[in-house]
């Protein structure tokens, strides 16, 4: 094994220790904005219809079934604007035409939605890479576009994640747990979503090392320069 493959595997082993970490206080964190955005929405509808009661009330005395009116119509928007998703899952077409260092996140937002579809396994494993688009996604806001290493991200994360999803929701959920040529479709799902979590680590911990040989020509630059300043 070589240096750099030895770096990779250390840097993809740190990368699985922070994703057990950061597992546990993103479901949390992703509840806590759901609320936050479903609050907001109430707060803002709510206000329209008391200022447009408030208006109301210049022109014309609004009466007991002007008021009841405007108490309906609170009670149904908070009701509506509190049930609706916090927000939308994008098409899963659009994710290959998504802006590259929007990537992660598009696709982190369809796989939270297609969470309800899937069998407990593969529920940890969606979890599992939600994680990893999350980590990954401050290292592809500098990434050129034209690089290599930009469209192995974007056919891995865009395109190949979405199809092996697509294509297990496609089968009868009656047949998923019946095996065929040695495995289930829940198998074969759990497997596919297994290599895409390991391929995702691997393109992070990859990018990563970059940046890490980087800073350390840096701090190796700057410790002979002021040594040599220094007469050390």
């Amino acid at each position: 094994m070589t240096d750099v493959d030895s770096q990779v595997a250390r840097s993809s082993e740190l990368l699985n220790r922070v994703s057990d970490d950061y597992r546990r206080g993103r479901g949390k964190k992703r509840r806590i904005n759901e609320a936050a955005t479903r609050i907001k929405r109430v707060v803002v509808a709510d206000a329209a219809i008391i200022l447009a009661a408030i208006v109301w009330g210049f022109i014309t005395p609004i009466g007991m079934g002007g008021a009841m009116l405007v108490l309906l119509a609170l009670v149904i928007a908070t009701l509506v604007f509190a049930l609706l998703p916090a927000e939308g899952a994008p098409a899963p077409e659009k994710l290959a035409q998504v802006e590259l260092k929007a990537l992660p996140r598009q696709t982190e937002r369809w796989l939270d939605a297609q969470r309800p579809l899937l069998p407990a396994p593969a529920v940890r494993l969606a979890d599992d890479i939600g994680v990893k688009l999350d980590l990954l996604a401050p290292q592809l806001a500098s990434l050129d576009e034209k690089e290599p290493a930009a469209a192995e991200v974007r056919r891995l994360v865009g395109e190949q994640l979405p199809e092996l999803i697509k294509g297990y929701t496609r089968v009868p959920q009656s047949l998923r747990a019946s095996t065929r040529n040695g495995k289930s479709p829940d198998a074969q799902l759990v497997d596919g979503l297994k290599l895409i979590d390991e391929e995702i680590a691997e393109m992070t911990a990859k990018l990563a090392e970059g940046d890490m040989n980087l800073l350390a020509t840096r701090s190796r630059y700057l410790e002979i320069a002021y040594k040599d300043e220094r007469g050390v």
